[in-house]
C-alpha cells in the first residue's frame, strides 16, 4: 500500500480516536450507564411482578395448595418470594449484560471498521459494566427493603392477632357467652365451632386470628372469612366440632342458655314448655322484640301442640330417645339476647342414676326448671278421697315417680361438676293446679297461697331445704292450663336470665298471633 495512503489512514484513525474519546465516549458512556442501570432495575421489577403477581398457584414461586385455608402470606410465602426474586434477578442481569457485550463486540469489532468505532464499543461496554455497580447496589437495597417491610408487616400482623384475640376474649367474657352443643349423645361445651365456607362448603376448625390471617382467612376456594365474632364470623354456618351437628345462627354472638326441664314421667314438662314459649312470644312481641325457633321441626311440633290444646286434647308422650334441645332465639330491645336450649326429655330419663348420667347438658346449666306433679307425691295421694282420686285419674295421667327422688338423682349428678352443682336460679313449677284446686288439700293451697310452705306440708320439705342450699335463688310457681301468660313469661324470663338483662319493663303478655310459621291449621 502506498505510504501516503497509509499515512492518511493513520491520520483518519487518530482523528477518529480523538473525536471518539473526546466527544463521543463521555456522552455515550453516560447514556449507556443510565440506560443499563434503568434496564437492570426494570428487569428486577419484571421478575418481581412475575413472582408476586400470578393469579394461580403456579409461578416462579409456587404456592402449596392448602387443605382448607391458606397460611398467611407473611408467615412463609413472602420469604419464598423474596428468595426467588433474589436468586433469579442477579444471574439474569449478568446473562443479559454478557449477551449484549458479546453481540456488540461481534458487530462493532468484527471488521476493519472496528479500528475506527473502538471508542463507541468501549463506551457502550464500559457503560454496561459500570452500570452493574449502582444496579447491584440498588437491587441489594431493594432486597433489604423488601425484607424490612416484610418483617415490619409481620410485627404488625402479630400485634393485630393479639389485639383481635384479646378483643374477642373480652367480648365473650363480658357477654358471658356460652357455646354448647344441643345434639343428643354430645351436649359438649364448645370453645370454637367449625365454620362452613359459603363458597365451597369446606369446614374451618380454627377460624380465629392466627396463622391463617388476623382479620380474614382465605379459603382454598378464594373466599375471605372473618376471624372473630365482632368482624361477622357469626354470620357463617356453624357446626359442633365434636359431633358435626349444626349449631344455631348467631352462636358466639349471644349467650346460649341451657334450661333443663326436670321432672318424672307425665309430670307436665312438655305442656309447661309449650305454654312458656307461647307466653314468652307474647311478651317479646309486646316490647317489639323477636322470638323464633331455630329448627323448623320444633316450630312444627309447637304448632301441633297448640292445635292439640285448642281442640281440648292431650299432648303425646315424649319419645324415649335423648332430646335435641328445642332452640329458641330471643332478642329484646336493648342488650337482652339469648339462645334458649330447652331440654325436655322423657321423664324416664330421670328415673335412674344411669339415665340421668346420659343427660350431659346438665354439666353446663346455670338454671333448672323443676316440674312437680303434685299427684305424684305419696303423702298427697294418700290425702285424696276416693272420689277425688277417681276424678284426677280420669282427667289427667299422673306421674308415678316421686318428685323428691327425681330431683335427688339430678342433684347427685350435678355434684360431680367443679362448682358442686350450684345453680344461680331454680324455678319450681307445680303443674295441674287446675285439677288440684278441685281437691280438699288443693283448696288449702288456694287459701294459703304460700306454695313453698304447702310443698313442705305435703312431703317435699327436705327437697325445698336442699334447693335453698344449692341455688342462689328459688321461685315457686303454680301452673295450670289457665295460668296467666304474663306470670308464665315472668317466670321463664327470670329463670333464663332475660329479666335481668332487659330494661325492667314487664308489659302484659297480651294475646297475639302465634310465632311466624307455626300458626296451627
Amino acid at each position: 500500500m502506498h505510504p501516503i495512503i497509509v499515512l492518511l489512514l493513520i491520520v483518519v484513525w487518530g482523528a477518529a480516536m480523538w473525536l471518539g474519546f473526546m466527544y463521543v465516549f463521555p456522552v455515550l458512556f453516560a447514556g449507556t450507564l443510565v440506560v443499563a442501570g434503568v434496564a437492570a432495575l426494570g428487569l428486577y421489577y419484571l421478575h418481581a411482578c412475575r413472582t408476586l403477581a400470578p393469579s394461580t398457584l403456579e409461578g416462579p414461586s409456587p404456592v402449596a395448595e392448602p387443605k382448607v385455608s391458606y397460611r398467611h402470606y407473611l408467615l412463609g410465602q413472602v420469604w419464598r418470594d423474596w428468595w426467588t426474586i433474589s436468586r433469579t434477578v442477579v444471574p439474569q442481569v449478568y446473562r443479559t449484560a454478557r449477551g449484549i457485550i458479546v453481540r456488540l463486540t461481534r458487530v462493532l469489532l468484527g471488521g476493519l471498521w472496528g479500528f475506527f468505532v473502538f471508542p463507541i464499543w468501549l463506551a457502550l461496554c464500559a457503560g454496561i459494566v459500570a452500570a452493574a455497580v449502582p444496579a447491584c447496589g440498588f437491587v441489594l437495597a431493594l432486597t433489604v427493603l423488601y425484607g424490612v417491610v416484610a418483617a415490619a408487616g409481620l410485627a404488625v400482623w402479630l400485634v393485630c392477632v393479639l389485639v383481635l384475640a384479646a378483643v374477642e376474649r373480652v367480648f365473650m367474657a363480658y357477654g358471658r357467652i356460652l357455646q354448647t352443643c344441643p345434639h343428643p349423645f354430645c351436649y359438649e361445651r364448645i370453645a370454637l365451632p367449625e365454620y362452613e365456607c359459603p363458597g365451597c362448603g369446606a369446614r374451618h376448625r380454627h377460624l380465629t386470628p392466627g396463622s391463617g390471617g388476623a382479620f380474614r382467612h382465605v379459603c382454598r376456594c378464594g373466599a375471605r372469612l372473618p376471624t372473630t365474632v365482632p368482624l361477622g364470623r357469626f354470620r357463617l354456618a356453624a357446626y359442633c366440632p365434636h359431633c358435626g351437628g349444626r349449631l344455631p345462627e348467631r352462636i358466639g354472638r349471644v349467650r346460649v342458655e341451657p334450661l333443663p326441664f326436670v321432672g318424672g314421667p307425665a309430670a307436665g314438662k312438655t305442656t309447661f314448655m309449650v305454654l312458656g314459649i307461647r307466653a314468652l312470644h307474647s311478651r317479646v312481641r309486646a316490647v317489639h322484640g323477636r322470638l323464633a325457633f331455630v329448627e323448623q321441626r320444633h316450630a312444627q311440633a309447637y304448632a301441633g301442640a297448640i292445635h292439640e290444646f285448642q281442640r281440648g286434647g292431650r299432648l303425646a308422650k315424649t319419645g324415649p330417645e335423648l332430646p335435641l334441645a328445642t332452640m329458641v332465639d330471643i332478642e329484646l330491645p336493648g342488650r337482652a339476647r339469648r339462645i334458649l336450649y330447652l331440654f325436655d326429655p322423657a321423664g324416664e330419663h330421670y328415673t335412674g342414676a344411669t339415665e340421668v348420667e346420659s343427660l350431659r347438658y346438665l354439666d353446663h346449666s346455670e338454671a333448672l326448671l323443676f316440674v312437680v306433679d303434685p299427684f305424684a307425691l305419696p303423702q298427697l295421694r294418700r290425702a285424696l278421697t276416693a272420689d277425688e282420686r277417681e276424678y284426677v285419674d280420669t282427667a289427667a295421667v299422673s306421674s308415678e315417680e316421686d318428685p323428691a327422688d327425681t330431683l335427688q338423682r339430678v342433684l347427685n349428678e350435678l355434684r360431680s361438676r367443679p362448682d358442686q352443682g350450684h345453680q344461680k336460679r331454680v324455678a319450681v313449677v307445680v303443674t295441674k293446679t287446675d285439677l288440684l284446686a278441685r281437691t280438699e288439700i288443693g283448696r288449702c293451697l288456694a287459701e294459703d297461697g304460700d306454695l313453698r310452705a304447702w310443698l313442705g306440708r305435703v312431703g317435699l320439705g327436705n327437697t325445698v331445704r336442699t334447693l335453698d342450699q344449692v341455688a342462689g335463688q328459688v321461685r315457686y310457681f303454680a301452673s295450670g292450663l289457665a295460668s296467666d301468660p304474663a306470670d308464665v313469661a315472668d317466670l321463664l324470663g327470670w329463670v333464663t336470665g332475660l329479666a335481668a338483662s332487659s330494661n325492667g319493663d314487664h308489659p302484659p303478655a297480651e294475646t297475639s298471633p302465634e310465632l311466624p310459621g307455626t300458626a296451627p291449621l
